[in-house]
């Protein structure tokens, strides 16, 4: 479970990095570039959903196991 938890949190990392980068580039008109990172963002994001997910679903089952 911990390193469920440790792969989402990278995750949202990456995505935040990302989001900084897409923001720069679009402040400095390089929209195609912004873009290229806002989409990276947005599969960082997903997949830091997911595995947050799995994560929270696994800790309900420490007691059952």
């Amino acid at each position: 479970m911990h390193e469920t938890h440790r792969q989402a949190a990278e995750r949202h990392e990456h995505a935040a990095r990302a989001h900084r980068a897409a923001a720069e580039h679009n402040e400095t008109g390089d929209e195609e570039v912004g873009r290229w990172h806002s989409e990276r963002a947005l599969e960082y994001s997903d997949r830091a959903y997911k595995l947050a997910q799995e994560a929270h679903t696994k800790s309900g089952k420490i007691g059952t196991l």
